[in-house]
């Protein structure tokens, strides 16, 4: 999602062009420069939130600051805003967006980050809200995908999924019809939650099988609302139960070498 990233750089491209110009010396005169002032003390954790939340207040109040924490590096802030991660230094005058990397343990820190956000947001989920296919006998791996109803590699995701059962894959459907609440998409996502069958109607309606229309109180909007906050904006998006994001579509043996791998480093750790 780059929604954050225009407000930012439409917010600092402002800021940018107010900046009073540096002071010009007249005729060669020469230009007084005072002491560097004393350094200040020290603030305390609440002072530096404090500051670093002012700071983005002041680049937009559009910007909706989720938290607030120590970055995994000295001298920034790790903030969490809008299914997004950036870093403000805790003086308050520098940002960065874009994804951080600890070099000597190979591991990217900013997708650490949002991986934390994406678990705590699908803790919140009930699995009877999902739609969940699953393999005979104990899983061996779950994923849960964002889906919607018209996007092709949905479709062929979904064609697969007697693959991804037979390799012990269970997989736990989201809502997420990428036209937004309120679209015709949206609608026909609404009727297979609302059927008495849902994975039927699922796979009924991704194979272009009529679904009967129905409304009923279901997940749907809220499923797509939870996409937005982890940062997710295109389907199919497949993540682990932990939320670790592993991407897009992937054949069935793909996806499966990609569980394996982490199952593996997971033990090593």
């Amino acid at each position: 999602m780059r929604r954050l990233a225009f407000v930012l750089l439409s917010s600092l491209s402002l800021a940018a062009c107010a900046q009073p110009a540096a002071p010009q010396a007249q005729g060669g005169a020469k230009i007084a420069v005072s002491a560097p002032a004393a350094a200040p003390a020290p603030a305390g954790e609440g002072e530096v939130e404090a500051r670093v939340r002012a700071v983005l207040r002041q680049l937009s109040d559009r910007i909706q600051v989720d938290s607030v924490r120590p970055a995994p590096f000295p001298g920034f802030r790790e903030v969490i805003a809008g299914g997004q991660v950036v870093y403000v230094s805790d003086d308050g005058k520098y940002l960065i967006q874009g994804n951080v990397l600890d070099i000597p343990r190979r591991r990217d820190l900013t997708e650490d980050a949002m991986g934390s956000v994406r678990a705590k947001v699908l803790a919140g989920i009930p699995m009877a809200d999902r739609i969940v296919f699953s393999p005979a006998g104990t899983p061996k791996h779950r994923v849960v995908v964002l889906t919607d109803i018209e996007c092709g590699y949905c479709r062929k995701f979904h064609s697969e999924i007697a693959q991804h059962l037979a390799n012990g894959i269970q997989v736990e459907y989201l809502a997420f019809p990428r036209a937004g609440l309120g679209s015709e998409d949206y609608r026909k996502m609404v009727a297979v939650w609302c059927a008495d069958d849902r994975r039927k109607a699922l796979t009924d309606a991704k194979n272009d099988r009529p679904v009967p229309m129905r409304t009923c109180k279901t997940p749907v909007d809220m499923e797509y609302r939870a996409g937005l906050q982890m940062g997710l904006t295109g389907t199919p998006m497949v993540l682990t139960e932990d939320g670790q994001l592993l991407g897009g579509y992937m054949p069935p043996a793909v996806l499966l070498q990609r569980l394996q791998q982490l199952k593996q480093g997971a033990g090593r750790g």
